[in-house]
């Protein structure tokens, strides 16, 4: 392969546009380099986000981007993937073993974002990555039902620490496994706090690539206290179409931007429902209400869900959708969602301190 030849292949990849990291390819969240073979040019490409299942479909779309250049030999494309560290608030400490939290947040209740987290958690693991969700809602936990753990208990080998428990391939805590489900949680505030840190930072995660935090509803001392001492690497929003739900999405990222955690997007959940019975489609809670936000926030918009019986189901079984119908439309739509969402963490910045010795500086005596 000439040099020439080989200008113009690397010049022609660089203005693909990779899908998930909405960038070119070679710029933020991705790298490439070209071998000359004598079977062809074969193109190694690095991503910063997991694609053991969506890694197929990307070859495809750059056979067809290269096809049009007519070269004399084949191209062969080899795509590798490491989920990197990511910087965290100033002053904060990564987690030991854990490269990233991601805290999907909504500004009220009832918008279905222990769902989202649920099926987003397990459709990255799914491509591969390791993953762990952190159930922060104290006063209603929702991961213990949805992942089919209810009555199950986490045990301490170290009498120090609490092993997650597992579902579907995925790790979790969440206070709902140390409580009886019909019990309340009558806590203020500090007691929570104090609870969520404890089980962040007494839980023996091991390595994760993910831990997703599905942070409780609202805005107020608790979440805005998690923001400030959990080290984030980004947040996502979920909202509704409906106005009283996108006023309250907006202080949520209003709280997010001021302790600068960078907002990874967007979600627009129960955006439109379908009959199940006559396929009729209804914008119960109005009209691309998340995709306004995203636009007046410049932020991602990651996607829509639907208002699906299905999906409700699912979860309350224990099996939500991304598990119980993993090849059907809805878990592809949390599956890109999920990708779009590692992608655009991929393309911000890394954290590089630990690849640092500690340095300890003493007076001469």
């Amino acid at each position: 392969m000439s040099d020439k030849n080989l200008e113009i292949l690397e010049n022609h990849l660089r203005k693909f546009i990779v899908p998930f990291t909405q960038s070119e390819l070679g710029g933020s969240g991705s790298s490439f380099t070209i071998a000359i073979e004598e079977s062809g040019y074969r193109v190694s490409i690095s991503l910063g986000y997991p694609c053991d299942r969506s890694g197929k479909e990307l070859i495809g779309e750059l056979k067809t981007h290269t096809d049009s250049l007519r070269l004399d030999k084949k191209v062969h494309f080899i795509i590798e993937w490491k989920v990197a560290p990511h910087t965290v608030q100033h002053g904060l400490k990564p987690l030991d073993g854990v490269s990233n939290v991601i805290a999907i947040s909504s500004g009220k209740g009832g918008v279905g974002k222990s769902t989202v987290t649920v099926n987003l958690a397990l459709a990255l693991a799914q491509e591969g990555a390791r993953v762990g969700i952190l159930d922060a809602d104290i006063y209603g936990p929702s991961q213990p039902r949805m992942l089919g753990l209810l009555g199950k208990k986490p045990e301490t080998k170290d009498g120090k620490t609490l092993e997650p428990l597992l579902a579907h391939g995925i790790k979790a805590m969440s206070i709902g496994f140390l409580i009886d489900e019909s019990q309340p949680m009558a806590w203020r505030g500090p007691m929570v706090t104090s609870a969520l840190s404890q089980m962040l930072s007494d839980t023996h995660w091991g390595e994760l690539d993910y831990l997703m935090v599905d942070m409780p509803p609202g805005t107020g001392d608790i979440q805005l206290t998690l923001s400030q001492r959990v080290p984030v690497s980004g947040a996502v929003v979920v909202t509704t179409p409906q106005d009283v739900s996108l006023a309250d999405a907006r202080k949520g990222l209003e709280m997010f931007q001021k302790v600068n955690v960078p907002i990874l997007g967007i979600i627009e959940n129960m955006s439109v429902h379908i009959c199940s019975d006559c396929g009729h489609e209804e914008r119960i809670f109005g009209y691309a209400g998340g995709e306004k936000l995203a636009a007046q926030y410049d932020a991602s918009f990651l996607g829509a869900m639907p208002l699906d019986r299905g999906i409700r189901e699912n979860t309350d079984e224990g099996n939500p959708t991304v598990v119980a119908e993993p090849e059907g439309a809805i878990a592809t739509s949390y599956r890109q969602i999920a990708l779009l969402t590692s992608g655009q963490l991929s393309a911000g910045g890394k954290d590089y301190s630990r690849l640092f010795p500690t340095i300890t500086v003493e007076e001469d005596k």
